[in-house]
């Protein structure tokens, strides 16, 4: 029987049930101001904003940007559908953009050139994705947004502390940074996620609106509300569980180190992978953190991850380009071909298993099953 490699297994580990308890215990300690320092303090960035999920630090994003109805924002066609989503949910205008066909994110190129095309005063910025764990060209990114005063936010849910030329990802220069605790898992251990920022006004909208946009004198350390309050405009119900906050402030407390496993597996399957068959390993244009490790296929790739799961090895595919969505899709009319680079890479795509836990043993099992798939592949 073969064995079960999952493409993703989280770790409950001593230091996330030590800080679960304390909360069981009531224990006087506030987790998620502490989350939420942690962030700062790491990555040096001025403000955080911590969040019930990934998605809804996106969110709260565009609400801090006041996004209105008719606006557009930029988006990588080869993104989670939250991004496009966050967008639409103002009754605003996701324009999309192929990708660069090395690592993945956003081409700048065409970021250029939908920029020149799209001049008008609806268009309030791009969200940009760092797909996998290896952040898109930031300084020439920048320099555009500059160029065209645009606002940038970095969708980071792959990119929890990765780095951009030496600096955490979070400060770099964007005016709204989004990670995820639980990037790709269908059944969350924990569901928490942060919103990172510079300015005080985007800062002061973000954590209002976090809460139903409730104004009170205070709040007792639970978040229960005190006696009077007032409602000041539409918010939101976006707050983190002190719970989802302990596991999240425990596993964050050692990403540095997760990252370092990381990149050894990564290390591991350069190695042994290279030259193998039909596959082609990922390019590593930048600092890369490996919160996945993508390999193309050259044919047949869902033949490729059916004879893998055979073998035990669940593989992941990241991602549908957005253009293929039903709803995008009849709501723009677009067309398969319209993303050429994005299409091209979805036919091959397949993202092999990549987690801090794996052991040398599950990392060498995972590369004799891709060889040995490739030696059989037509």
């Amino acid at each position: 029987m073969a064995r079960e490699i999952p493409f993703f297994k989280p770790e409950i580990g001593t230091a996330e049930r030590e800080a679960i308890e304390r909360v069981l215990n009531l224990e006087d300690e506030d987790t998620i101001a502490l989350l939420e320092q942690a962030f700062v303090e790491k990555t040096g960035a001025g403000h955080a904003v911590s969040t019930n999920s990934g998605t809804s630090a996106l969110h709260l994003a565009m609400c801090a940007m006041d996004l209105k109805r008719g606006d557009k924002i930029i988006c990588s066609v080869n993104a989670f559908p939250s991004v496009p989503e966050v967008v639409r949910h103002f009754d605003a205008e996701p324009i999309f953009v192929d990708i660069d066909g090395e690592d993945f994110n956003m081409d700048l190129d065409a970021l250029e050139k939908v920029l020149e095309a799209n001049s008008s005063k609806k268009l309030k910025g791009a969200i940009v994705n760092h797909v996998g764990g290896q952040p898109t060209d930031l300084k020439r990114l920048y320099e555009i947004a500059e160029r065209y005063k645009i606002r940038i936010v970095e969708d980071a849910s792959d990119a929890m502390g990765a780095t951009y030329e030496g600096k955490p990802i979070g400060a770099t220069g964007a005016d709204i940074t989004c990670f995820s605790f639980s990037p790709h898992m269908k059944h969350s251990v924990v569901n928490a996620g942060m919103l990172l920022c510079e300015d005080e006004t985007l800062y002061e909208r973000a954590t209002l609106l976090r809460n139903h946009a409730i104004k009170s004198d205070g709040w007792d350390k639970y978040g229960n509300l005190e006696y009077i309050y007032d409602v000041v405009d539409i918010g939101c119900k976006y707050d983190v569980s002190v719970l989802d906050a302990a596991y999240a402030l425990a596993q964050y407390r050692r990403v540095d180190k997760m990252i370092a496993r990381r990149k050894e597996i990564a290390a591991i399957y350069d190695k042994e992978l290279a030259g193998v068959d039909h596959v082609t390993l990922p390019v590593k244009k930048r600092e890369h953190s490996y919160q996945l490790y993508i390999i193309r296929i050259d044919r047949n790739r869902d033949g490729f991850a059916r004879a893998l799961k055979e073998k035990g090895v669940h593989t992941g595919l990241h991602y549908i380009p957005l253009h293929l969505m039903s709803y995008y899709k009849q709501k723009y009319g677009l067309r398969v071909n319209d993303f050429q680079q994005a299409l091209q890479t979805y036919q091959q795509v397949l993202s092999l298993p990549i987690y801090h836990n794996m052991s040398d043993d599950e990392v060498a099992y995972v590369c004799e099953a891709v060889k040995e798939v490739a030696k059989a592949h037509i």
